[in-house]
């Protein structure tokens, strides 16, 4: 989402209307994911008091099922496999590799008590009979809400006692090939637990709704020895999501067409307007913030290193032991959590640092607030990572929810780490507040823009606050909800609108936008993003155990999220034409590599966001797909290629503006920029592309259990293709390391030309067009 493919309409447009069409979209899109969602995680698979056999055996409770969902929350969780498709990609599905081998034990039984030694080696006729029994035994509800227990039959509870067994082993004595350390679970009771959530997960996934023909998961996971297929929905919803994408890209098309195009008004100075302005205290405060995203981001590439070798070398680093100290579980959670932390960190500095621009006012003690939350942030960082190590590695007993790792994927962090950081998050939007007060109070021209400052500001803390909607002993279908409303309307919603109206600032800043085309052009933005974006966080939750209602919003408005993509390329050109300036601005070139980076923005919005995005989105790709290497694909080129870039962008952008009289060594800059665009492409195309498809096509043909398995994903050319990946991610490497020396640079002053600053370079531009 952006502002530069609408700058240029008619101006004949209202901001009034604008705002009430964004009231409605966000009253109505939030009314409908909190109803839907709200009757979706009742209507959800239910954990019963106690499951037994026919004979009157109990083979555990509820309250089994409770623990083991959080001794698997305390190992890793969704950094260790996943559970209904959500969470990391070297080790299996829990949920469809335990439904698979349930399967195939009971199989192999029948068989063997007809003279055979496995199913396969029976007549086909006698394996359709058996399949079919089997399909019909496990499908069946034998849940009853009465008496709140679930009756098993002695095949699965027999196949429960061998698969109980099977995973004890694993995670005691490791798998290699699923990056598992030895030690990751030695407890037979966990063990006992564990086994006991995978068998709900798996029950869930297998047994049909009441009353109806599909299971709780809309017969995900992909296992035809279980009937579990596609559903009619699944298909009907993905047309329909088809027709409606292409019905709004050209509705955008004809409306954009139909605009009238006027340049932009007004003649742009001859200076830089920020040079010669002295920064105000709290703004130098900022500059360690940006220092510190540097330093993070160079981490978080290493780490994702680290993490891709895991998937070829399992425990090892290029033949060093490195899993003895640091597990894939906690490699993986540092990576994301850190990945977060640096990009939100670079966008609320630059928050911090645009509102003293914006309003003319240095509020008393901002400069002591921005030191205070810059401390806060760092022993947030500090301590959620050790205690994440902590908690993974068992070494905080039953505090791993509160200091160590929840286990699930990007709020991993323990919950006293989340409530701290949820408020330095308010004390920020108090900073923000005091910071843009005097100018909201001056209203004028900047108003509406500034209105929608403050609410992105709101939104920003309230919606990371979601993530606390949850408890320890929530059931997971509800934790899912709320996880992505954070994940998905805060990271990809509400971050992004702020994100927009900060760049738009900066660019009316420094004069190259008009305000009112600017205001205009982040409303707008906003209201086609919001219309998809908000309801559109049902299409992460497809498979997780909800209704048939999720799954039909989920598909409308997650195409729709991608209708504004499609003028993109309007933006990045727009952004190119206000890096180039003219010749009576010549200045503007001093911010080339900043607005290049978010040119970057642009493309990988397109192509992450939007080709990516929409390749998984549709119901019946993701029946397929769920968990398999297409997603981090997507991940990768939207989370790192839009908001990454966009944190890089906005860190170069307010450095710049802060020393605006010294001259960048550019060279440095361009090389990283390649570099990283380059080494993402390279990643994806040679490696992470090619491996999810082969693994979508193996899901189709054989099964989800099978695409995850390390049977697949070990064969010679998987593990060549993913062993290409190392190609992309050096010169990646490459790039970070350069731009983070540029930015320690800035301080030791290697990153500086040590003549010819910009100051000396505008006056002779300037002196030269006068004459």
């Amino acid at each position: 989402m952006g502002y530069g493919s609408i700058v240029s309409l008619s101006p004949g447009s209202h901001y009034k209307k604008l705002w009430i069409a964004l009231g409605i979209v966000v009253v109505a899109s939030f009314a409908v994911l909190i109803g839907v969602g709200f009757r979706a995680i009742r209507s959800g698979p239910p954990i019963p008091s106690r499951v037994i056999t026919a004979d009157g055996q109990l083979l555990f409770t509820g309250e089994t099922i409770r623990d083991g969902q959080n001794v698997w929350q305390s190992i890793g969780g969704q950094e260790i496999g996943s559970v209904w498709g959500h969470g990391a990609y070297v080790a299996p599905d829990w949920s469809a590799d335990y439904l698979h081998r349930q399967c195939v034990i009971i199989l192999n039984s029948w068989a063997r008590q007809q003279g055979f030694p496995t199913f396969a080696t029976l007549p086909f006729e006698t394996r359709a009979a058996l399949q079919g029994r089997l399909t019909e035994l496990t499908r069946h509800n034998a849940y009853d809400p009465g008496t709140d227990t679930i009756v098993l039959d002695s095949e699965r509870a027999h196949a429960f006692e061998q698969l109980e067994k099977y995973y004890a082993d694993m995670f005691a004595n490791g798998r290699n090939e699923y990056a598992i350390p030895t030690g990751a679970l030695t407890d037979p009771a966990k063990q006992h637990e564990m086994a006991a959530f995978f068998w709900w997960t798996a029950w869930a996934a297998s047994t049909n709704r009441p009353g109806e023909q599909v299971t709780y998961t809309q017969n995900w996971p992909h296992e035809e020895l279980v009937g579990n297929q596609p559903t009619g929905e699944e298909v009907v919803w993905s047309v329909i999501s088809f027709v409606l994408l292409l019905a709004g890209v050209g509705g955008m098309v004809w409306y954009f067409g139909s605009q009238q195009h006027v340049p932009s008004s007004g003649v742009m100075p001859y200076e830089d307007p920020l040079l010669g302005l002295k920064p105000t205290p709290s703004q130098r405060a900022t500059v360690k913030y940006f220092f510190v995203v540097a330093a993070l981001w160079v981490v978080q590439v290493a780490l994702g290193a680290i993490v891709a070798h895991y998937g070829v070398e399992g425990g090892g680093f290029y033949g060093i032991p490195l899993a003895k100290w640091l597990p894939y579980s906690v490699a993986r959670t540092w990576h994301l959590q850190i990945g977060l932390f640096w990009i939100a960190t670079s966008w609320l500095a630059t928050g911090l640092y645009i509102a003293p621009a914006v309003s003319g006012v240095e509020p008393k003690g901002q400069r002591f607030c921005v030191n205070v939350l810059f401390g806060a942030l760092v022993a947030v960082v500090v301590g959620s990572l050790a205690g994440e190590w902590m908690g993974i590695e068992q070494k905080l007993g039953n505090l791993w929810f509160w200091f160590g790792s929840q286990g699930y994927e990007y709020l991993d962090l323990g919950r006293v780490w989340q409530i701290l950081l949820f408020l330095g998050l308010v004390f920020w939007l108090w900073l923000m507040w005091r910071g843009i007060k005097p100018a909201l109070a001056r209203g004028g021209e900047n108003f509406s823009l500034l209105m929608l400052f403050v609410a992105a500001s709101i939104a920003i803390p309230l919606f990371y606050g979601a993530g606390l909607m949850y408890g320890k002993r929530t059931p997971l279908i509800t934790a899912e909800y709320w996880r992505w409303w954070v994940v998905h309307l805060w990271v990809e919603g509400f971050f992004e609108v702020f994100a927009t109206v900060v760049i738009a600032f900066l660019f009316t800043r420094l004069k190259l936008l008009s305000v009112s085309s600017a205001t205009r052009a982040v409303l707008f933005s906003t209201v086609v993003f919001l219309s998809g974006g908000i309801i559109g966080t049902f299409h992460h939750l497809y498979f997780t155990g909800t209704s048939g209602a999720v799954l039909a919003f989920g598909a409308v408005f997650s195409a729709l999220e991608v209708v504004p993509l499609v003028l993109v390329g309007f933006e990045a050109w727009e952004n190119i034409r206000l890096s180039r300036g003219t010749n009576d601005s010549p200045w503007v070139s001093a911010y080339k590599w900043p607005i290049y980076f978010f040119v970057a923005v642009a493309f990988w919005n397109f192509v992450g966001a939007g080709l990516f995005g929409f390749m998984i989105n549709p119901p019946i790709a993701l029946y397929y797909v769920q968990g398999l290497n297409l997603t981090p694909v997507h991940a990768h080129t939207a989370l790192f290629g839009v908001y990454g870039m966009l944190g890089l962008g906005l860190m170069l952008f307010c450095l710049r503006a802060l020393r605006p009289g010294l001259a960048w060594k550019e060279r440095p800059l361009a090389i990283a920029f390649w570099s990283i665009n380059i080494g993402l492409t390279a990643m994806v195309v040679l490696s992470m592309l090619p491996v999810g498809l082969m693994q979508a096509w193996a899901s189709v043909e054989y099964g989800t259990w099978y695409a995850r398995s390390a049977e697949f994903l070990q064969t010679p050319l998987l593990t060549h293709l993913r062993w290409m990946r190392m190609f992309g991610d050096s010169l990646f490497a490459f790039g970070a390391i350069v731009l983070g020396w540029f930015i320690l640079g800035l301080v030791t002053g290697h990153s500086f030309h040590k003549t010819e600053p910009v100051a000396q370079e505008l006056s002779k531009s300037k002196l030269a067009a006068q004459c």
